[in-house]
């Protein structure tokens, strides 16, 4: 059998590492699969080394009081790999953990892919001198980025965005309104205000006053907020003071049905407005940090945009609404320019699906069969 040693640290490297398994398996059935994953994992028949969720944490508040736990979880997957002498080792994004161990485990000469590649190419772009020697093939998401990696020697190739494999465009809008008994006036608003307590602290504040300035107009509006499941609790806690309760939802399913059934979306950036965009949900994206942190990112950041479809249509799609623009009365006129304006919500629904058509693997596969073509031609060089 050959040996294949995969390592996600986080929730979205989890479903990765399983779709990963499954397409491995479609194109060869002498492998066997090892290392470090989560519950979508583990449904492969992958017995994780430790629990994924000590790896998961963002954040330097979340990190510093676990920096010897993560230590000693990085010495023992190193230790882990040397025993048992892989054919190769697939890490899954999670650059914290899985750049580390791949170094330490460069002496071994085990073969090495690095699924989704850093994002340096968007700030800090003098870090791409520490990659070379890393990994023996990086596979990209993003078109453009391959072009970014290729000078500097690191083996890049695009294999195409995994949204597209999410199921975010076939959501049942009918099922929605009727596990929560909406009628057909409803308008639901879908709100993400990101995962990362540092987040939500910022944006969820200023959601609930963006929803008492819509709903005064627009009565029919049903907020609906997307929580990741480990703060679901704490966002719900948030969000009972506000004018309207929002539903909340937290598994993909639900969340998918909220998008065919929305009439807008007001999200953080990030892979959301993607999967907005698949659904054809039209949007506006906010973000609030620090104004220190804004001002020294201002400084590093080489990219137009910050919305990722945006990036992808090369041109500002989607309202980007930052830092001084996050204010509800701006948001409120945003979003109300959306649901009242129907040419304008038609607008980027015909850009979504040029920019998504972008991240199409090559030849037309499914992202992770290219994936895993790449990594069986790397077991094979």
């Amino acid at each position: 059998m050959t040996r294949i040693y995969l390592v996600a640290g986080e929730a979205s490297g989890d479903v990765l590492g399983a779709r990963l398994i499954e397409a491995l398996r479609r194109q060869r059935d002498d492998l066997e699969f090892i290392g470090i994953g989560g519950a979508r994992m583990a449904e492969q028949g992958l017995a994780s080394l430790f629990p994924m969720q000590d790896l998961a944490v963002m954040g330097l508040a979340e990190i510093l009081p676990r920096v010897m736990k993560l230590r000693q979880r990085l010495a023992q997957a190193v230790a882990d790999v040397s025993a048992r002498k892989p054919d190769i080792l697939i890490t899954i994004d999670s650059p914290g953990f899985t750049l580390r161990l791949l170094r330490a485990v460069a002496p071994l000469g085990i073969r090495r892919v690095h699924y989704v590649a850093p994002q340096v190419w968007a700030w800090r772009q003098g870090r791409v001198k520490h990659f070379p020697g890393l990994w023996d093939r990086l596979l990209c998401l993003l078109p453009f980025e391959p072009a970014f990696f290729q000078p500097f020697g690191l083996n890049p190739v695009f294999v195409g965005h995994p949204v597209l494999q999410s199921g975010a465009d076939r959501g049942d809008a009918l099922r929605f309104r009727t596990v929560f008994g909406l009628d057909g006036g409803a308008r639901p608003l879908i709100l993400m205000p990101g995962s990362r307590r540092t987040e939500t602290a910022r944006l969820m504040p200023v959601f609930r006053e963006t929803v008492a300035l819509l709903t005064a107009r627009h009565p029919a509006l049903v907020p609906v907020l997307a929580a990741a499941p480990a703060i679901a609790s704490e966002l719900g806690a948030m969000a009972a003071g506000w004018p309207i309760r929002p539903i909340i939802v937290t598994d993909p399913e639900t969340r998918y049905d909220a998008f065919a059934a929305a009439a807008a979306a007001l999200t953080k950036s990030g892979t959301s407005t993607l999967e907005l965009a698949l659904a054809g949900v039209p949007m506006a994206v906010t973000y609030r940090v620090n104004p220190l942190s804004a001002l020294f990112a201002r400084r590093l950041i080489k990219v137009p945009h910050v919305a990722m479809i945006n990036l992808l249509a090369r041109h500002a799609l989607v309202p980007e609404l930052l830092q001084q623009e996050c204010n509800p009365e701006l948001l409120a006129r945003t979003i109300a320019t959306l649901l009242d304006n129907p040419v304008a919500a038609a607008e980027q629904r015909a850009g979504f699906a040029a920019a998504l058509a972008t991240l199409q693997a090559p030849a037309g596969a499914l992202p992770a069969d290219a994936a895993a073509r790449a990594i069986i031609e790397t077991l094979s060089a």
